[in-house]
C-alpha cells in the first residue's frame, strides 16, 4: 500500500514541475522560441505553423501530466468511479489529439532523420500503449488496463527525459546539440518503458 501510494506521489510531484518548468519557459520567458529555434539545425518552411503546433503539442502533454496521477490513484478510483472514468477519457483523448502536433513536430526535431524516426516511434508507442489501456478497460481486463495506461503514463514523461539526457550529453560532455538530442530521443522511449516495466512487477497500482 505504502509504495503504491508512494509512487503515485512521486509522480504527481515529478509531473508538476516539469509542469511549472515547461510553461514557464515556453509561454513565459521564451514564447517564440527563440533559444530553441536557435538549435534548429533543419529550416522551418513554416515557422509561425511549428510554433502553433508545437505550443498544441505542450499544452496537450501538460493535460496529460495532470490527469494521469488522478488516473492512477486508487483511492479516487475506488471512491469515485465516475470521476476516473471521465479523467481516463480526458488523458486518452489528448493523447489522441497530440499525435498531429507531434508527428509534425518530429519531421524538423533536431538532429536529422534519426531523431524524426525516434520521434515518430515515440508518439506511435505513447498512442498503442494508451488505445491498449483503453482497449483493455472496455473488455474489463483491470489489470492488463492498468499496466498498458503505467506504461502510456511512463512515456508522458519521455520530454523530460529528453530534456535531461541532452543536459547531460551536450552541457556536460560536450556533445554535438544534434547528437546529444537524437540519443536523448531513442533512450527516452527505451529507458521509460524500462522503468515502466519494473514498476509494472513491483507495484500492485
Amino acid at each position: 500500500m505504502r509504495s503504491r501510494k508512494g509512487l503515485v506521489i512521486s509522480l504527481s510531484v515529478i509531473a508538476i514541475m516539469w509542469i511549472l518548468h515547461t510553461t514557464s519557459k515556453n509561454f513565459i520567458v521564451d514564447p517564440t522560441f527563440s533559444a530553441f529555434l536557435s538549435n534548429k539545425e533543419i529550416e522551418l518552411p513554416n515557422a509561425k505553423l511549428w510554433i502553433v503546433m508545437i505550443q498544441l503539442h505542450i499544452v496537450l502533454a501538460i493535460i496529460a501530466l495532470i490527469t494521469g496521477p488522478i488516473g492512477l490513484s486508487r483511492a479516487i478510483r475506488m471512491k469515485n468511479p465516475i470521476l476516473h472514468r471521465w479523467n481516463g477519457r480526458i488523458y486518452v483523448t489528448v493523447i489522441v489529439f497530440n499525435i498531429l502536433p507531434g508527428y509534425y513536430v518530429a519531421l524538423y526535431a533536431n538532429g536529422g532523420i534519426w531523431s524524426t524516426i525516434g520521434f515518430f516511434i515515440l508518439n506511435t508507442l505513447w498512442l498503442l500503449t494508451t488505445i491498449n489501456g483503453y482497449r483493455f478497460i472496455r473488455k474489463g481486463l483491470v489489470h492488463r488496463h492498468r499496466s498498458w495506461m503505467l506504461r502510456s503514463f511512463f512515456l508522458t514523461f519521455a520530454n523530460l527525459t529528453i530534456y535531461i539526457i541532452v543536459t547531460i550529453l551536450h552541457d556536460v560532455a560536450g556533445l554535438p546539440y544534434g547528437l546529444s538530442y537524437s540519443l536523448g530521443m531513442w533512450l527516452a522511449f527505451m529507458i521509460n518503458l524500462i522503468l515502466a516495466e519494473i514498476v509494472i512487477r513491483k507495484s500492485t497500482i
